[in-house]
């Protein structure tokens, strides 16, 4: 597929400087271009390569102010990130999609499968389930009996969809991932634990993404939520009855035990652990390996562990460094007290 700077400006509503014939069929890198490929410049780290780039055409912020010639067609935009996740999406979305059932996948004879459906060799599809339109579930992806299935999902090989599970239209779900295992539930008793039933579900409504070998448990009793437009990065473990907020997006390696609530809107970094039956409100930004013990306030903003405000914690990491020289003169401060003490006793 190829498209002139004119068709993109028109996609993008932005403003060509330049050929507004210059073609692309390819993305790259701004400092990796090459002919024929389309390249954007959003950080400035970067502005040196856009007068050195041989990418066709550039796109830039509309405040970007050239400081000498420049061989690529510009177009300028309002968001130079946004725009060209907007071409990405539409340059996937012209890509030919696989279709049918292999030979060689298993579907129950009372599964329910949409249209434009593709299910790849060595899939299993369980009894009852339901596939949307347009889903397509790549080799050796597991979906168990009585799970649905939305529209324009995309599974790719190896997940597991446990039974009963149930997962919403234009949901992305990645290698590895596990969608329903057990909850960790166990009651301690005098000889070892006995194993608590896990009898709920677990749902993802529409446009969620699931990273790699990220794992969501399915709840006790009701479900473990993941509301729209969530984003889950890769090895993430999300426990039973966990309810995360539309549109939240966590980084590797964050667990969150059970019971606990997120808000909408919350970023939170890698490796953050947060506690069991604690309640996180909408916008919280939670800093990498953060250890969050008790509810926090909307719009909070915290790091460390335990986590507190993230002002607070820049200033006090300021001072890290000069604890042990403090300790020493605190010392030496302490013994001269103790010294005038004496001498104002005798």
């Amino acid at each position: 597929m190829e498209f002139s700077a004119k068709q993109i400006a028109a996609f993008i509503q932005g403003e060509i400087v330049g050929d507004e014939n210059a073609k692309v069929h390819t993305f790259a890198k701004i400092e990796e271009g090459v002919p024929g490929a389309l390249s954007f410049l959003a950080n400035p780290k970067y502005a040196s390569y856009i007068y050195t780039t041989q990418s066709s055409i550039v796109l830039v912020n509309k405040d970007f102010q050239p400081e000498q010639e420049i061989k690529a067609t510009l177009i300028k935009v309002d968001n130079a990130y946004e725009s060209l996740a907007k071409l990405m999406n539409l340059y996937e979305s012209n890509k030919p999609k696989k279709l049918g059932v292999d030979s060689l996948a298993y579907v129950a004879p009372t599964a329910k499968l949409g249209e434009n459906v593709y299910i790849g060799a060595f899939a299993y599809i369980g009894e009852n389930v339901i596939i949307g339109d347009n889903t397509q579930i790549y080799p050796h992806t597991y979906i168990g009996d009585g799970a649905k299935v939305g529209d324009t999902c995309v599974l790719y090989s190896n997940v597991s969809i446990y039974h009963d599970c149930r997962i919403g239209n234009e949901c992305i779900i990645h290698s590895g991932a596990v969608i329903g295992s057990d909850g960790f539930g166990f009651a301690p008793t005098d000889e070892g634990y006995d194993k608590i039933p896990q009898i709920g579900i677990v749902i993802l409504e529409d446009k969620v993404e699931i990273g790699a070998n990220t794992c969501l448990d399915r709840s006790t009793m009701g479900a473990t939520v993941i509301h729209k437009g969530v984003k889950l990065d890769n090895l993430i473990h999300i426990a039973h009855n966990v309810e995360v907020g539309s549109h939240t997006g966590m980084a590797a390696q964050v667990g969150i035990s059970g019971s606990t609530k997120v808000g909408e809107w919350c970023m939170i970094g890698g490796q953050a652990g947060l506690s069991g039956h604690i309640t996180i409100g909408d916008k919280v930004g939670i800093g990498a390996q953060s250890g969050i013990k008790s509810s926090v306030k909307d719009g909070s903003q915290i790091i460390g562990s335990p986590a507190i405000e993230i002002k607070q914690w820049f200033k006090a990491s300021t001072v890290f460094k000069h604890l042990p020289d403090m300790y020493l003169e605190m010392s030496k401060l302490r013994k001269e007290l103790d010294e005038l003490k004496k001498q104002l006793n005798n």
